[in-house]
């Protein structure tokens, strides 16, 4: 298989009067799909050179999944842009794409005009055209599975963002897998969360179209009001959640399950964060049946890299592993030397090696020069992996634990300290549903949902922390705020601090 468009036309001939896509206003077949992504890319293949982005400036709907699919018909990759994006970054990622072209709808081209963007706007709406078999079909022969098919721009540590480029290879190598291991088949319903500029909804779309299964797009709106989250995934027999771990915790903090129980899952997928464990044995209470999977990975590895499928061992522990990797991916630990960890409870960075590994930044070779390396390990052949900085450790089982991110990791009192550790502590704590901690201008702020008092937290922190680890400051919050990303936002937690802490 040389291009994910095999997916969609496998399924299509298969079942071809199946919903594959569906959002509140409308549903599309397999078949339909079809034909409408190769209309829409016969009209881009007359706009857009291969293998260069085209930018997408719209909602997520069954008519954005159509020009998702018509911009890889068209031989391009597509790059999906945050409708809350300011002009400077939409200006910073139009530069870096070196492009001046973004495909929308009449609706956010009203926005962008506002912006004064200098950009030419093409309105999905025209796109339409007779299917040209024929040149499809030389961009296929044409087409190499090492090229890109989309590109997502995450927060880069100058100020610009980058533009993380994965290959179709990476794509096929990875969803082959992912759908084996967790048996997504045409049976399966997957709840759409994650926005299309965020990787968690790869898997989302790619699991479909392999599997041949139906996606619901949920509003994102919804994840606002839980009961209308809930109806949703009720009345349309949702059996696969594939969310970020803040979206669960939405369900399970705000008691949502006392309203109603989506009894249809099966499987229930979380990664972004470490999962609560008070917040996961609230969803196994409810629903002990469903098999639920702790997800690890970067963007820069396609997805994932490794999983971990919970036991009834695990929900007794402090924190969950993130497991071990996916068959067709090596985890590497290295010290800061570049010395493989192999002995448990001893930390090191989280290294990926194999297929799924990405591309690289878009335009950026200092930033993909840093981090995609040459596997140290290695001196006898070429074999690229990337370094996530993020922090991990072995147990005696051979089981991988997230640790922490390196830029969350202080120096405090003469001690190096990683906050997540005192977040899993804090979290253990009854009254405290969920935490989140920052370090600034030397004090360390524990903020936290929950009724704990700061007086009974600190006592109990005690217990299981040496005095350097103690919160300075305990924020109470009725909620935390999230990225658009699903995760807790840690830049509003240090805004809300700034303003409150006088």
């Amino acid at each position: 298989m040389k291009n994910v468009l095999e997916y969609l036309e496998r399924s299509a001939a298969r079942d071809p009067d199946k919903v594959a896509f569906a959002d509140v206003n409308e549903e599309i077949t397999y078949a339909q799909l079809l034909q409408r992504a190769k209309e829409i890319g016969s009209a881009l293949a007359k706009r857009f050179p291969v293998r260069t982005p085209i930018p997408i400036y719209r909602e997520k709907s069954v008519d954005t999944i159509c020009l998702v699919f018509g911009a890889v018909y068209a031989g391009c990759y597509y790059v999906m842009l945050d409708l809350r994006h300011p002009k400077a970054r939409i200006e910073q990622i139009l530069a870096t794409l070196e492009t001046d072209v973004v495909v929308t709808d009449a609706r956010q081209a009203s926005r962008l005009s506002r912006m004064e963007l200098d950009v030419t706007l093409l309105d999905v709406e025209e796109l339409d055209a007779a299917v040209d078999e024929e040149r499809l079909a030389q961009i296929r022969a044409a087409h190499l599975d090492i090229d890109p098919l989309y590109g997502i721009f995450t927060s880069g540590s100058t100020g610009k963002p980058k533009g993380v480029l994965i290959a179709h290879r990476s794509v096929i190598d990875f969803i082959d897998v992912f759908t084996e291991t967790f048996a997504i088949d045409e049976q399966a319903v997957i709840g759409n969360q994650a926005p299309w500029d965020f990787d968690v909804s790869v898997k989302d779309i790619y699991s479909t179209i392999c599997s041949g299964a139906t996606m619901q797009i949920i509003p994102k709106a919804y994840f606002s009001m839980p009961t209308k989250l809930l109806d949703f995934l009720c009345e349309r027999e949702v059996t696969t959640l594939i969310w970020a771990v803040s979206a669960l915790c939405i369900l399970s903090t705000l008691k949502g399950f006392d309203y109603r129980v989506p009894t249809h899952l099966k499987k229930v997928m979380f990664s972004g964060e470490i999962m609560p464990m008070k917040q996961l044995q609230i969803w196994h209470s409810v629903l002990p049946e469903v098999t639920y999977v702790n997800l690890y990975g970067p963007t820069e590895i396609t997805c994932n890299c490794t999983y971990h499928i919970v036991c009834e061992q695990d929900l007794q522990r402090g924190m969950l592993p993130i497991g071990r990797p996916f068959p067709n991916e090596r985890i590497l630990l290295l010290d800061e030397d570049d010395r493989e960890i192999i002995k448990p409870n001893v930390k090191g960075e989280i290294c990926v090696s194999g297929t799924a590994v990405g591309l690289g930044y878009l335009n950026n070779q200092e930033q993909s020069d840093r981090v995609f390396v040459q596997n140290p390990l290695n001196s006898r052949w070429q074999e690229r992996i990337y370094r996530t900085g993020d922090i991990g450790y072995l147990d005696e089982e051979g089981l991988l634990f997230f640790s922490g991110r390196r830029d969350f990791q202080i120096k405090h009192m003469g001690h190096r300290i990683e906050l997540s550790d005192i977040e899993c502590a804090l979290t253990a704590i009854d009254g405290v549903a969920r935490s989140c901690c920052l370090y600034e201008q030397e004090h360390i702020l524990a903020f936290y949902e929950g009724e704990g008092e700061r007086r009974e937290l600190l006592r109990e922190l005690k217990k299981t922390l040496p005095a350097f680890m103690l919160p300075d400051q305990f924020l109470q919050m009725e909620r935390f705020p999230l990225t658009k990303n699903g995760k807790v936002d840690r830049m509003a937690l240090k805004e809300y601090w700034e303003v409150n802490k006088g």
